[in-house]
């Protein structure tokens, strides 16, 4: 079973409006989906409305929000901004299988590359354990 670590740009997209592409991840039946308390109160913040808000809290009900790893070091060659530190070290301590991001910006280095086990995907490029050849 894949275990998909969900960084909280996935969460905010996904609960930003009703009809969101993203929320087809919730519907992969071979797949656990990971968060942690950090990814969620990022999505928090920047979520504007209580439907958005109710929204956010709904899709939670089926995501296992993993604890923050106590060491947070990131591997050698692995260069990220200060913010993005805790949600790679969260996917790496809670033996996720996936990283799922839209963040182009920091993440786009490491996009479909295994960092200490853990791919990093643009969620477009998930492919769930189903369909795999």
């Amino acid at each position: 079973m894949d275990r998909l670590f969900l960084d909280a740009n996935i969460l905010f997209s996904a609960a930003y409006g009703p009809e969101s592409p993203l929320k087809r991840l919730w519907q992969y039946k071979g797949a656990a989906l990971l968060t942690s308390e950090y990814a969620v109160a990022e999505a928090q913040r920047n979520l504007e409305t209580k439907a958005q808000q109710a929204r956010l809290e709904a899709l939670l009900d089926v995501v296992r929000i993993v604890g923050e790893p106590e060491k947070r070091a990131l591997p050698a060659g692995v260069t990220l901004r200060e913010k993005d530190v805790p949600i790679l070290c969260a996917a790496v301590g809670a033996a996720a299988s996936h990283l799922l991001t839209l963040d182009v910006r920091d993440f786009g280095a490491y996009l479909g590359k295994s960092v200490q086990g853990v791919l990093v995907l643009h969620p477009r490029d998930y492919e769930p354990a189903r369909t795999r050849k």
